[in-house]
């Protein structure tokens, strides 16, 4: 037998008050993370906060000195954009839950996120940045080139 229709209700409800008080939760939470990510030369430090925005570059060991600027702004951008893949990857992994359907309530189907449209294609790619280091010489400073030899 079917249960009641006032017994689901009250299980959505109750579901419903318990999603916002998780939601609440991880805002408050997302709102004070940062994370912090080394070059791959270990040149240069970059801080993303909670919205993927650069809060913080720190320039390490003054490694800067003996760089040209082309190697210096790609040591930058390289720091700045993995904190930012992982501020994003954080977020998604964080708001996932939400968009999943209910176990206790059927009706509930949840909702499909494009995290790719969000946050870009590199945010679903294989997340290579928490296991060893690839080739010894990154593929952004094959692309300087000439340009970035003194």
């Amino acid at each position: 037998m079917t249960e009641p229709l006032e017994k689901r209700l009250e299980k959505a409800m109750a579901e419903l008050h318990a999603a916002q008080e998780a939601v609440a939760r991880t805002e408050r939470e997302l709102r004070s993370a940062s994370f912090s990510v080394l070059s791959s030369d270990r040149a240069v430090r970059a801080t993303a906060g909670p919205q993927g925005e650069l809060t913080g570059i720190e320039f390490l060991e003054n490694k800067y000195r003996d760089m040209s600027p082309q190697e210096l702004a790609a040591s930058v951008l390289e720091a700045a954009g993995a904190a930012r893949l992982k501020m994003n990857r954080h977020v998604m992994k964080a708001m996932a839950p939400f968009a999943e359907p209910s176990s206790d309530v059927p009706e509930l189907k949840g909702f499909e996120l494009d995290w790719e449209r969000i946050f870009g294609p590199e945010v679903l790619r294989e997340d290579d940045q928490d296991t060893e280091r690839g080739p010894a010489t990154p593929a952004w400073r094959d692309a300087l080139g000439d340009e970035g030899e003194d």
